[in-house]
Parts: structure tokens; C-alpha cells; sequence
């Protein structure tokens, strides 16, 4: 369903993804897995539209990803709920999870329908109750979250990429959350899922990919991995550290 391939992009003598080569299957929740600096938010960024490759390429179903900024992935069927919680303070729920759909100068949701619109999105996986005329900059932190993810979900993606979304989540809407991710999966679309947690990533993946250093060291189904496993791709030093702990 989507494929990068060489895909570099270097912040002057940094290289923060060097020749990444990933395929992402439709109907699955695919884990991008890697340490602080591994390259997993330049990757987001780049399949966001926020900002461009210096070399690679970028496909959906065969084709190559032509948009230049987020409105041109967004309009391609990418959304992305990023894990700073980015919001408009003094708008409203309603506002806030539909801020970008309209056009300047037309409304794609009638005005009658739009507070509607947005507590059907949240119902979907939020736990929470949120008011959809509350202000959004008067919400605890995890409720921001959930509106930041139905911002995401509002525009219908095929491809739905969430960057550390359930950090800030209590249990309860965190397992809702991983419902729904399951739910969209199985009716065909991709999720990437970017995480630090180990018992998440063995609990929803579908395929997981390791980067490390601006790499990708290794990609392939869960079935295959463990969690010393994907430690020891992820970050060796550590690993080795935790084996020679547990033997001393």
C-alpha cells in the first residue's frame, strides 16, 4: 500500500534517515520502533508533508507521493496525530477537531452538523466525556490528546500515522484507542504506529520496522520477534549491558 525507498534526509552534516527502504502492507498496524534520535519523527515528518527528502522516494499503491506540504499528503489520504498536542487554546472541541476541512471560502460540513460531526469522531474511541463547545485550552492534557487524534481521524485517512499518541492516555481510553486502531486495520487501512513502549508494540503489531542511527536495521511481521530480540536492533549497547546485569 505504501513504500518508501532510499528515502534520506540530512539537517546539514546530520544525516537523520539515511536510504530508508520500508513496504507497508494495507489492513495492518505497521510499528516504527527505534531510540531518541533514530529517526523515527524525521520519518513522520516526512510522510506528513512537513518536510522534504533530500533524496528517495515515497509511493501509494504504485504510485509516487507528488504533494510538496501536509495539505498536499492530506488531500492524498495521509493523516497524522503527532505527539506534541497541537491545538487552537480558544476554539472549541467542535473547531479544533475540524480545523482544516473547510475550504476559504466553503464549508465541506454545514454549520448545523459540525458540533454533531465532532462527537461522533470522538465516540469512536474516546473514553473521556469531552464537550465538544468546551474550550479546547480548558481540557486536562490526555483529553487534548483525544482531540488531536480526532482531528486526524475526522478526514477519513486511508493511512493514519500516530506518533506516541497514548502517552498521556489513562487505561481506559488507551485500550479504547488500541480498539479502534485494530478496527480501522481490519477495514483495510494502514496504521503506523510509532512507540517506545515494548508491551505495546507486542500487543498490536502487525509488522514492525527497527531504525536506528537514521536506519532501518530491520522490518518484518511480530511473529518473528521478541522483546530482547528488537532491544538488541534497537539499541545493542543496551542490551548488551541488561545480559551482562542479569549474569553478574
Amino acid at each position: 500500500m505504501l513504500e518508501i525507498s532510499g528515502l534520506t534526509k540530512h539537517y546539514g552534516e546530520t544525516k537523520a534517515l539515511d536510504r530508508a527502504d520500508i513496504a507497508f502492507r494495507a489492513g495492518t498496524v505497521h510499528t516504527i520502533l527505534g531510540e531518541n534520535g533514530s529517526g523515527k519523527s524525521t520519518l513522520v515528518k516526512l510522510l506528513s508533508g512537513i518536510v522534504l527528502p533530500d533524496a528517495g522516494q515515497i509511493r501509494f499503491e504504485g504510485r509516487p507521493v507528488t504533494a510538496r506540504d501536509p495539505a498536499g499528503f492530506q488531500a492524498a489520504g495521509f493523516a497524522t496525530a503527532f505527539q506534541e498536542v497541537l491545538i487552537a487554546p480558544d476554539r472549541s472541541v467542535t473547531d479544533n477537531i475540524l480545523l482544516g476541512l473547510d475550504g476559504l471560502f466553503t464549508r465541506r460540513i454545514p454549520r448545523g452538523e459540525r458540533r454533531t460531526r465532532a462527537a461522533e469522531v470522538l465516540a469512536r474511541f474516546a473514553r473521556t466525556p469531552i464537550d465538544p463547545d468546551a474550550q479546547a485550552g480548558s481540557l486536562p492534557l490526555a483529553a487534548q490528546q483525544l482531540v488531536v487524534l480526532a482531528r486526524a481521524v475526522a478526514r477519513e485517512p486511508r493511512i493514519l500515522i500516530l506518533d506516541e499518541i497514548t502517552a498521556a492516555l489513562d487505561y481506559a481510553d488507551r485500550e479504547s484507542v488500541f480498539d479502534f486502531m485494530r478496527e480501522q486495520a481490519a477495514a483495510g487501512c494502514l496504521i503506523l504506529f510509532i512507540t517506545h513502549r515494548m508491551d505495546e508494540v507486542m500487543a498490536l503489531s502487525d509488522d514492525i520496522s527497527v531504525l536506528r542511527s537514521g536506519r532501518v536495521v530491520a522490518t518484518g511481521p511480530r511473529g518473528d520477534a521478541t522483546p530482547a530480540a528488537l532491544l538488541k536492533k534497537m539499541a545493542p549497547q543496551t542490551a548488551r549491558e541488561l545480559t551482562e546485569t542479569q549474569h553478574a
